[in-house]
């Protein structure tokens, strides 16, 4: 839906990495990460903010709940902490 569905330029290459849905389905937590790293975060965050209305909307349609839930979205800071960690890695088998 991301790539298909919202034009906003402020949400190409980005990943949804995880979401979590509390059990009363009032909020669902959407955690998201872009292949630039966070030098785009507050970029995708806020198109995501924008287009919450529409994304909220679109995914009530297709999902069958009782109630669907508010989204709040947050930066994924793990796939960046695992490049880093994969690099001194390297670096250290490299010094071997």
């Amino acid at each position: 839906m991301l790539i298909r569905e919202i034009s906003d330029p402020r949400l190409q290459q980005i990943f949804v990495t995880d979401v979590k849905v509390d059990r009363e389905l009032a909020f669902a937590d959407v955690y998201v990460s872009a292949v630039e790293g966070a030098s785009r975060s507050a970029d995708v965050l806020s198109g995501l903010e924008s287009a919450s209305g529409f994304l909220r909307r679109t995914l009530a349609s297709r999902i069958e709940l009782r109630a669907f839930p508010k989204l709040r979205f947050h930066w994924d800071p793990t796939p960046e902490n695992a490049d880093h960690i994969e690099k001194m890695l390297a670096g250290l088998r490299e010094k071997k």
